[in-house]
């Protein structure tokens, strides 16, 4: 495996997002509008480039959507608003928890597709 496909990854297409957080890429490219807290880099060509900063956001909107059921102006709202800090602690550890698993799954299904 190439020190590029490790979780050491500094950037990650659309594509890999997608697969890692199980989203559409139309709604990754819609969520960067309505968030102004999702703002992944674009190269010289205008692909998206997220880093793990990007996807815990994404993974923190994900959970606000689908788990606590909110609107995307709720979620908006969510995450732009004054937390605890201990609460705002927690919100960030589960989304990185959530962002390395989905790393992690990225990698044996890249593993898998070796194999078969």
């Amino acid at each position: 495996m190439k020190k590029s496909d490790t979780a050491e990854k500094r950037y990650y297409t659309i594509s890999e997002v997608s697969r890692m957080t199980g989203l559409e890429q139309y709604v990754l490219r819609y969520w960067e509008k309505e968030f102004p807290t999702l703002k992944p880099r674009k190269n010289r060509g205008g692909n998206r480039l997220y880093t793990t900063r990007d996807i815990d956001e994404v993974n923190r909107i994900a959970h606000l959507r689908k788990d606590e059921g909110l609107t995307i102006a709720g979620a908006r709202a969510r995450l732009t608003m004054r937390r605890p800090s201990e609460e705002k602690t927690e919100m960030i550890k589960k989304a990185k928890v959530h962002t390395i698993l989905s790393q992690i799954k990225k990698d044996v299904e890249d593993v898998l597709k070796l194999f078969s």
